[in-house]
């Protein structure tokens, strides 16, 4: 049962993240695939959205981190989660995704540079 709930506090994450940085990432990654068009130029009308989505993917993050390291887990004897490394891979895993998150969200400050 925990692994669900940390799973989706992620997943929650990811998504509010990806919302976020539609606007900004999405017609980067589109022009150096090669696609172009006009409508490309409405993925910009979501940026009054982005301090939402930013709000919403630190509300989900902050949930995992509380469920991974603030909550004792209680597991069943045997259970997946009364492993200690099963833990360890999701700490892991919480923080690459934390950190993926955290560059996608810079795109809009880092994206000058390189142009």
């Amino acid at each position: 049962m925990m692994i669900f709930r940390v799973k989706s506090s992620l997943i929650a994450s990811v998504l509010a993240a990806i919302g976020a940085s539609v606007c900004c990432v999405g017609p980067l990654v589109l022009l150096a695939l090669g696609i172009g068009g006009a409508w490309i130029a409405n993925l910009a009308a979501l940026e009054p959205l982005r301090p939402w989505f930013i709000t919403a993917m630190l509300l989900f993050l902050g949930l995992a981190f509380r469920r991974l390291y603030l909550q004792p887990q209680i597991c069943k004897t045997g259970a997946m989660c009364a492993e200690s490394i099963v833990l360890k891979h999701q700490r892991l895993i919480f923080w690459g995704v934390a950190l993926t998150l955290l560059v996608l969200l810079s795109v809009p400050w880092l994206a000058p540079l390189f142009l």
